[in-house]
């Protein structure tokens, strides 16, 4: 006669295979995923950061010694991390991937290109040696939070959606090749004339014409042009000045003269009428 089932056996099976479930998986990696949202964490700290794509046979080769050199972050005190080109074009665009695989190293926001071998002995000796200060920082410039690199992101961006609108008017729409190419140049077209107009606005705003400019009032001072004849008259008036005060200073001397002969004589005359009295 058969023993019957003891109640606690589904239980304990299911005790077991909650507990088997994280072997199954395989081990969480320690390696973090950087994307347009979260790659300001990389201006704290120290990092280094792979970027790759996952059809790249270089890359699958490194995939192995990075997973195995980020087993080490914790005992050197390093994040490492990784950023995939293909669903990131944001970020290719802000740290100007040209090749790749191209790692990155970041101490406190200051970001230098790795260019030694690519094992995980030599990523460790990189960073416990501190081999990565004999290389030159990229420059400010040229930072992934510069102006001019944010500006390259979005344009990545932008290039990335245009493609991406291509492939949905093709294979879901069925347009041909041509008429999505009809379509970008009518959407150029008319985002150039809207982005005109406005310019327009702005410009007519910022600076009116003179048609609806409020007219000055008159005031003294005149143009250059239109004082000149002004200036040559009153020039004329201070020589003709100039010449009736000298005339004016030569009369007054002239009658100083006079008057100074007259009280000469008189002087000299004076005596000898006492004389001829006498």
């Amino acid at each position: 006669m058969a023993t019957p089932a003891s109640p606690l056996a589904p239980v304990a099976v299911l005790m077991l295979l909650l507990c088997g479930a994280p072997w199954t998986h395989g081990r969480r990696s320690d390696v973090r995923v950087i994307t347009d949202e979260n790659w300001r964490d990389l201006l704290e700290g120290e990092w280094m950061i792979e970027f790759f794509a996952p059809w790249c046979p270089a890359c699958q080769n490194l995939q192995p010694e990075w997973e195995s050199f980020a087993e080490w972050g914790e005992d050197l005190e390093i994040n490492v991390a990784k950023v995939d080109v293909t669903e990131q074009p944001g970020l290719s665009g802000r740290f100007i991937i040209t090749a790749l695989p191209t790692v990155y190293h970041c101490k406190d926001g200051e970001f230098r290109r790795y260019q030694g071998p690519r094992t995980k002995k030599d990523f460790i000796n990189f960073i416990s040696e501190k081999e990565w200060k004999s290389i030159e920082p990229v420059s400010s410039w040229f930072g992934p939070g510069s102006i001019l690199m944010s500006s390259m992101s979005a344009l990545f961006q932008l290039s990335m959606w245009i493609r991406t609108c291509h492939n949905y008017l093709i294979e879901d729409l069925g347009l041909p090749v041509w008429g999505s190419y009809t379509v970008f140049a009518l959407a150029t077209l008319l985002s150039g004339l809207l982005l005109g107009l406005c310019m327009i606005f702005l410009a007519d705003c910022l600076c009116p014409s003179r048609r609806h400019r409020p007219q000055p009032y008159p005031s003294k001072k005149l143009l250059p042009e239109s004082s000149q004849p002004l200036r040559k008259v009153e020039e004329e008036h201070e020589a003709d000045d100039e010449d009736v005060s000298e005339e004016e200073a030569e009369r007054k001397e002239g009658t100083n003269k006079d008057f100074t002969q007259s009280a000469i004589r008189q002087r000299s005359v004076g005596p000898s009428l006492a004389t001829d009295k006498s």
